[in-house]
């Protein structure tokens, strides 16, 4: 019998998301049978004392589920934006991107 344990699945597609203390990783990964999903990782940055290690939440989001949860999270940020603060201007945050000296340690393989 194979032994599978460790074994991450085939990187197709990934896009990092930084926002302040977090950042966001969007991966496609592909299955042994040739199916894909994605992998919505948030990473924290936590300090201990002279050091820092990184938080991470996963979610793991499968292609029969794409649909509803791209319509629940765009409902989600236009009832924020619409209902909850009209008034807001939300374009001083569009294309936002700040460069850390440890961007590159926050590459989950």
């Amino acid at each position: 019998m194979e032994d599978n344990r460790g074994n991450e699945r085939d990187e197709i597609f990934s896009k990092r998301v930084k926002a302040g203390k977090r950042t966001y990783f969007f991966d496609v990964k592909s299955t042994r049978s040739n199916d894909y999903y994605l992998t919505i990782t948030e990473s924290k940055r936590r300090n201990n004392q002279d050091s820092f290690t990184f938080e991470k939440h996963k979610i793991f989001l499968y292609k029969e589920d794409f649909g509803k949860f791209v319509e629940a999270l765009q409902e989600a940020v236009d009832h924020v934006k619409n209902e909850l603060m009209p008034d807001f201007d939300f374009s001083q945050f569009e294309n936002e991107e700040s460069e850390t000296a440890f961007d590159d340690e926050l590459k989950w393989d």
